[in-house]
């Protein structure tokens, strides 16, 4: 059932249970305040009978003590007669309670008559062939005997215009429970409306239509729900797109690596099969295993770099400061004797928050990546300085840059921007990768600076201190 329809139908149980009870409650006092005047009037009527009883008793000739029986016929006829329309109904009984006078249609039963004595006046409502009459007994003294006078009045417009009463709140609550239920359905569909939207919002996105946004139509909870759900949505979407683009990279990555892995296999096997299968002198014998150690050391090299990346990417780096001199100290002591590589190295004293080896790790990779983009005889320049955002190194290299096109793509594993001569230097495209994953662990960030055929330059900023 419909969210929508659950609210209908409670708020229609409510609203028959609170016309109902309000209905029973006015028709019923509207009654009880009718039958109460109708009482009131009916002892007042009885009250004067008996009154006129009395009065007629006195008229009685002298030579009677005792008021006979005939004489009170003859009142009790006069006082029925006196009635409106002569529709007055009475009985007089005597003081043994056998009755003396009846009016014509007086069939109240003696039962109230009997638990009735001298001083008490009673009543009660009696039901005779369908009708409704207030049954009232007075005890009135006349003539030195005590009569009992009896009243029927009848009520039964009362009772009628009860049961009219109710049966017309019946239609009238029936008709409000019907107009009832149109409004609410009404209501119910606007306020409903967000929940459907919000439905039709999660059907697409289990469609996979994750761009897909929920529209506002309140600003009450379900328009914050709403809001929540959208921002739940772009959130989501946001992860999808990165999980896509994750899955992407790794398949372009295996790609990339079984690329990487099939011309070295390829050339290791050809040349050890030539090797077992022919007898080749000196000369070939000695190139064939030398392409089988260069492809076996660049194969070695990649493995190496690639378990690095996966350390990195898993490991929590222990910062500290450290001394810059002590960085620069290391690299310069490490390409001293490299007679194929001319590095100037300037730098400024200052401290930086890193881990000292990942720190190392970053600046060779980049000077190696420098070297094997220079040409011979020339100069990477490795400076570091002071800014106001913290400590800076450079490594810059003069020699054939990077089209503006593929900087986005540089820091990709297995991504070279000439293939043949990072090969020849026994690249695999996974340097700038490696620095990309240690510097986010250091919370910075690789910043290439290139022109084709005139160098790039590499930068990274990591906090500092004061000078000590």
């Amino acid at each position: 059932m419909k969210f929508s329809f659950k609210i209908l139908l409670c708020m229609l149980m409510v609203m028959a249970l609170a016309l109902g009870f309000s209905g029973y409650y006015f028709v019923n006092h509207v009654f009880e305040s009718s039958l109460e005047r109708e009482i009131g009037q009916s002892l007042d009527e009885s009250s004067i009978l008996g009154f006129a009883l009395e009065t007629a008793a006195l008229n009685v000739p002298s030579k009677y003590r005792i008021l006979p029986d005939h004489t009170i016929d003859e009142i009790a006829a006069k006082l029925e007669a006196g009635g409106a329309q002569g529709k007055r109904l009475l009985r007089i009984s005597d003081e043994e309670k056998n009755v003396l006078y009846s009016s014509d249609g007086f069939d109240a039963d003696g039962e109230l008559l009997a638990s009735t004595d001298k001083s008490i006046k009673s009543y009660h409502i009696t039901a005779v062939s369908d009708q409704h009459y207030i049954h009232t007994v007075t005890a009135v003294t006349a003539l030195n005997r005590v009569l009992y006078l009896e009243t029927l009045r009848s009520v039964s417009d009362v009772f009628t215009a009860r049961a009219l009463g109710f049966s017309l709140y019946r239609r009238v609550t029936v008709l409000m429970l019907l107009a009832g239920a149109l409004m609410m359905h009404l209501i119910c569909s606007v306020l409903t409306k967000p929940i459907r939207i919000l439905t039709q919002a999660t059907r697409k996105m289990e469609e996979r239509d994750y761009s897909y946004r929920a529209k506002q139509v309140s600003q009450d909870e379900l328009g914050q729900l709403t809001q929540d759900f959208n921002h739940m949505a772009e959130t989501l979407e946001q992860n999808i797109e990165k999980l896509e683009e994750e899955i992407d990279a790794k398949e372009e990555f295996m790609g990339a690596f079984a690329h990487e892995l099939k011309t070295p296999l390829t050339t290791i096997i050809g040349y050890a099969d030539l090797l077992r299968s022919k007898k080749l002198d000196t000369e070939k014998h000695l190139m064939a295993a030398n392409y089988i150690y260069t492809e076996g050391r660049r194969l070695e090299a990649m493995s190496l770099r690639l378990l690095e990346i996966i350390v990195a990417g898993k490991k929590e780096a222990k910062l500290s400061f450290i001394p810059a001199e002590l960085i620069f100290d290391y690299l310069t002591e490490l390409y001293a004797d490299r007679t194929d590589l001319t590095c100037i190295f300037q730098y400024e004293k200052g401290n930086v928050l890193a881990e000292l080896n990942l720190l190392k790790t970053v600046l060779i990779n980049l000077i190696d990546n420098a070297a094997k983009a220079s040409e011979p005889d020339s100069a990477i320049e490795i400076k570091g300085f002071q800014t106001k955002n913290g400590y800076r190194f450079c490594v810059k290299d003069h020699g054939i840059g990077i089209p503006e096109d593929e900087l986005h793509k540089i820091a990709k594993a297995f991504y070279m921007v000439d293939k043949s001569r990072s090969r020849q230097n026994n690249g695999a495209g996974l340097g700038l990768a490696l620095c990309t994953q240690i510097l986010s662990i250091h919370g910075s960030s690789l910043l290439i600076e290139s022109e084709p055929g005139k160098g790039s330059c590499f930068s990274f900023l990591l906090k500092n201190t004061e000078e000590t």
